[in-house]
């Protein structure tokens, strides 16, 4: 994408910073929320994929409200009202050559929006509300939390102390809680950031709501962790016709979570069409491996250690079809063009960081990233979050990889559920191995136990793999199912403590009496 121009307009006596991207057949004006910043937004992946897709069926028009990012800070003395800041979309529009647009209000953005949508019903098409809410004290935080939020901004800002408040799922990403410290920081300085705060603490739109005429959709993440949900049932029950769609998530923000389904919500309700699916994005299966360091060796030693994994990884990732993706930190991303490739390279990957003396952990998931560029959105996150999980030595799935790679001879073992905040409900997951590597190798071995210890169906198993018979051969002459075979085997070798199938064929052979095992 070429550098997006930069303008002013002119709003009274400030200037307010403006971009408009898109070739769309109508105009949509986005709203942004508490602080904003047009340069810094296109850094971050989910905030620049986001308005590249509203601007593939609009022509969108943003702006940094005064205060904030490029636009003219305000006068602490002389606070502005909602109706001055609400007027501020008025003079983009109107130095965008805009006449009628369509309005996206994101968070503090949508009383904006709403007031807009009352005095100018001539030049709204239509409007999109995300997050948003009528009265602060009621829907975002009463009196006492505002004060314990502003005490934070005066004293901490710029360091991205305020990312728990809008995005605690995002606390534990290095990459993006240093982009969050950037964002504040560029944004507003800690006192503006504190006067932005008493602004709008003062926003109370319920009495405008019934006059509101233009198409509404509403869109809420159920467990959203600033503004209530409550605040967009409450808008849905006072304006005419609103619609009102909830989807899951609390990370606050519109830029994080799954926004390809924000955009796509936004894109049929303001086009009349269904979002045309994207032929930029593959199905691939991401791999992320972490590695930390248990053992204390100190800066010198880990670093060279870590250099050293790393090396190997790309290694690795290359011997076992896959390519090297990228890292964020201590996170190492590769992807593959099917899951058992990516879980085969997390067995080798689990034993190299256990000869080089680190710990390893890692998470797999399949799902849709684009063609070009890092893999990023959801499908990573969720990968990354599974990293994150993983205990050390462990290769943590979600269910999905273990579907896929049904026939592929990789053993999975169910692991529960794990709650993830883009997703509605709690994701399966599975530990993956595969059959000669299916207890991870820092774990201590137990001691191999008896031939009694195999139930009588696991003897009949493993006498037939002594008569070197496939599991599909076996599945055939016991009547099993082949997945049932494959699950009788898995538990040979964790009982027996063997590597692979060929030992458990020697166990037998040693353990057989004069009429068999």
């Amino acid at each position: 994408m070429r550098p997006i121009e930069t303008r002013y307009a002119r709003s009274g006596d400030v200037r307010i910073a403006y971009q408009v991207i898109g070739q769309g057949s109508f105009d949509l004006v986005f709203v942004p929320g508490f602080i904003s910043n047009l340069d810094l937004q296109w850094e971050d992946e989910g905030y620049g994929r986001l308005l590249k897709r509203l601007s593939t069926f609009s022509r969108l028009i943003l702006f940094d409200k005064r205060g904030t990012g490029l636009s003219d800070r305000v006068d602490s003395r002389h606070l502005p009202s909602l109706e001055t800041r609400m007027d501020d979309v008025r003079a983009v529009m109107d130095a965008a050559g805009s006449g009628r647009a369509a309005l996206l209000g994101a968070s503090e953005g949508a009383p904006m929006a709403m007031l807009f949508a009352a005095t100018y019903p001539e030049r709204t098409r239509a409007l999109v509300l995300y997050g948003g809410y009528a009265h602060f004290h009621k829907w975002v935080m009463p009196p006492e939390r505002l004060e314990a939020f502003i005490e934070t901004v005066e004293t901490s800002w710029g360091t991205g102390a305020t990312l728990p408040n809008f995005a605690p799922g995002r606390v534990d990403d290095l990459y993006f809680a240093q982009w969050w410290g950037r964002f504040e920081r560029l944004s507003a300085s800690p006192t503006a950031a504190a006067f932005l705060a008493r602004m709008n603490a003062g926003i109370d739109v319920r009495g405008i709501l019934s006059t509101i005429a233009a198409p509404t959709l509403l869109i809420h993440r159920r467990n959203d962790t600033r503004v209530d949900p409550e605040a967009s049932r409450f808008l849905a029950r006072k304006i005419h016709d609103a619609r009102l769609v909830e989807i899951p998530g609390r990370d606050h923000p519109i830029w994080t979570g799954d926004v390809d389904r924000v955009a796509d919500l936004i894109e049929e309700f303001l086009t009349g069409q269904p979002a045309v699916a994207d032929t930029e994005r593959v199905l691939a299966a991401l791999l992320v491996t972490r590695i930390y360091d248990t053992a204390k060796l100190g800066d010198r030693m880990w670093s060279e250690r870590s250099q050293r994994f790393q090396e190997t990884w790309r290694l690795l990732v290359g011997r076992h079809g896959g390519r090297v993706a990228g890292t964020q930190g201590e996170l190492m991303m590769s992807r593959f063009d099917g899951p058992a490739r990516a879980i085969r390279c997390a067995a080798a990957l689990r034993d190299a960081a256990q000869q080089i003396g680190v710990a390893s952990a890692q998470g797999v998931h399949v799902g849709e990233i684009e063609m070009r560029g890092a893999p990023a959105g959801l499908t990573a996150r969720v990968a990354m979050q599974l990293a994150t999980n993983a205990g050390r030595g462990d290769i943590l799935a979600s269910r999905l990889v273990a579907e896929l790679a049904i026939g592929s001879g990789l053993h999975f073992a169910d692991a529960g559920r794990i709650s993830l905040d883009e997703l509605g409900e709690p994701l399966p997951v599975v530990q993956a191995t595969s059959e000669q590597h299916l207890e991870p190798a820092c774990r201590p071995k137990p001691k191999a136990m008896e031939p009694a210890a195999l139930t009588a169906r696991e003897s009949e198993v493993v006498s037939l793999i002594a008569d070197g018979m496939s599991n599909a051969a076996i599945a055939a002459e016991l009547k099993l199912s082949e997945h049932t075979v494959k699950r009788h085997v898995a538990n040979i070798l964790l009982k027996l403590d063997l590597p692979s199938r060929a030992a458990a064929a020697a166990f037998s052979a040693r353990h057989a009496g004069p009429d068999g095992p």
